[in-house]
């Protein structure tokens, strides 16, 4: 099946044709003609499932459709988690509109840095990606308006709620028109997003993206039985042996991080730190360096396990084990997407083999153990 049995006008498949898309993804095949019937959708999804074009692609048909006379109402509002994943659902937009006959306003609004050039953005914003707090902020501020949105989307949804923000989506579900199509997506049904979906959701289409096992079979995993002292020798020892070019790695803290970045530079690998403690512009630099080719190591903590996309990341490294499963899974789920084959290395001490065991128990995968000792580095 190909875009064009979906139901997307002529200037949709064209800017699709122009940004290099080729066949649509599971997803995308069910939500998209949901989406321009005008139904509500409720998608169980994990990130990198293709989601983000999935609603994309039928709003901005359906704005196309319409003509939009510039004021501070917006038609379309995508709640996320993230500044990051803000970003990149802005980017996706862009990509599209920019190949379409009338390019669509977006904009990306979240905290961390000023509001004031946002205020002054905002006008004539056909679709507003924000996350909750700021997206709060602008509103009391009277730079926006929810009174005429016609379509809502809650991208990772569980990931919203997961960060405090009940009580901010609460609030923005009160300013919005009752009347409007509502779009959910989220990776897991916990009873939280349960509530969500049957207070918002009127009998909506249902989409539930299947993984195979829990972790995508692209993804090669290993994991090396290693001393913490020697885990920084190690990484840099398998860098540097396998020429790796595009590496991104986790650790538990921004102070690891920060340590690991630093004896990574001293040792001729250029490599930045992804962290909270990072100013917005700082991470945004290093995030479009590394997505670019331009930085050969990202090491970052959990912040960046979710809500980024980097198509054909060939490496991702676990200097340290995460506490749950799950976000082990979301940590090496940075590889092996978009079709492309990826390997996922894990540094293991003897202190966290117990626990890497549980992660393989939950994954119902086992990893082979490979003994450091045995390695010259």
């Amino acid at each position: 099946m190909d875009f064009s049995s979906l139901g997307l006008s002529l200037s949709i498949l064209d800017a699709i044709k122009k940004a290099k898309y080729e066949s649509p993804y599971p997803i995308q095949i069910e939500a998209i003609p949901a989406i321009l019937k005008g139904k509500d959708i409720l998608g169980i999804a994990p990130t990198g499932s293709g989601k983000t074009a999935a609603y994309v692609l039928p709003i901005l048909q359906q704005l196309q459709q319409t003509e939009y006379i510039k004021t501070r109402n917006i038609p379309v509002l995508i709640l996320v988690p993230t500044r990051e994943l803000a970003t990149q659902v802005e980017e996706v937009i862009k990509v599209f509109s920019n190949f379409l006959p009338r390019k669509i306003k977006t904009m990306a609004v979240f905290g961390g840095v000023s509001a004031n050039p946002q205020m002054r953005n905002l006008f004539g914003t056909e679709v507003v990606v924000a996350t909750p707090g700021r997206l709060l902020d602008l509103v009391d501020k009277n730079s926006i308006s929810l009174s005429a949105v016609k379509v809502l989307v809650l991208d990772e949804a569980d990931k919203i709620l997961n960060l405090g923000f009940k009580e901010e989506v609460d609030e923005i579900l009160s300013k919005l028109p009752k009347k409007r199509q509502n779009i959910l997506f989220s990776a897991t049904m916990e009873e939280t997003v349960e509530e969500l979906i049957n207070r918002i959701l009127h009998n909506p289409e249902k989409i539930f993206v299947e993984v195979e096992g829990i972790a995508p079979e692209l993804i090669a995993q290993s994991a090396y039985l290693v001393p913490m002292e020697y885990k920084g020798p190690l990484l840099r020892h398998l860098i540097k042996s396998g020429d790796w070019n595009q590496v991104l790695v986790f650790t538990s803290s921004i102070r690891t991080a920060d340590n690991v970045a630093g004896k990574l530079n001293k040792n001729g690998i250029e490599a930045v730190s992804f962290h909270g403690d990072k100013s917005q512009g700082a991470r945004t630099d290093a995030l479009t360096k590394f997505k670019n080719g331009k930085l050969r190591v990202l090491v970052a903590t959990d912040l960046a396990s979710r809500g980024i996309d980097i198509k054909f990341l060939p490496f991702v490294v676990n200097y340290e084990l995460p506490r749950s499963p799950k976000d082990y899974i979301h940590r090496i789920g940075r590889t092996g997407r978009a079709g492309a084959e990826g390997e996922a290395i894990s540094l293991i001490s003897e202190e966290e083999e117990h626990h890497f065991k549980v992660i393989q128990k939950k994954m119902g995968r086992r990893v082979e153990l490979i003994d450091a000792k045995n390695i010259d580095f």
